[in-house]
């Protein structure tokens, strides 16, 4: 059996039951889903395997791993002046940050 870590500190991601919010999700989606379409048990089961995968390269990456490879790929939902638009890969021919 594998030890669960549980947060001690403040800045730590919040937790339900055994899982942090964001391993959960998945699994919830996929229940909610599969009951408006009626395949519950089916897309719930594809959410536990979501999860499991999501665990798993969590595991093997750094922390903010998911934050970082969201921007990169521009599905980030930050916006502003200090996140600058993530599709131009070189800062110098950046207009707004001159």
């Amino acid at each position: 059996m594998t030890q669960i870590e549980i947060p001690r500190y403040l800045d730590d991601p919040p937790v339900l039951l055994l899982w942090s919010v964001d391993e959960i999700a998945p699994l919830l989606a996929g229940l909610f889903i599969g009951m408006q379409i009626g395949q519950a048990f089916i897309c719930t089961g594809a959410g536990l395997l979501i999860t499991h995968f999501y665990r798993r390269c969590l595991e093997n990456s750094q922390d903010g791993f998911l934050a970082h490879f969201l921007y990169w790929h521009g599905l980030s939902p930050a916006r502003g002046r200090i996140f600058p638009n993530p599709y131009i890969r070189e800062f110098g021919c950046i207009p707004e940050l001159r």
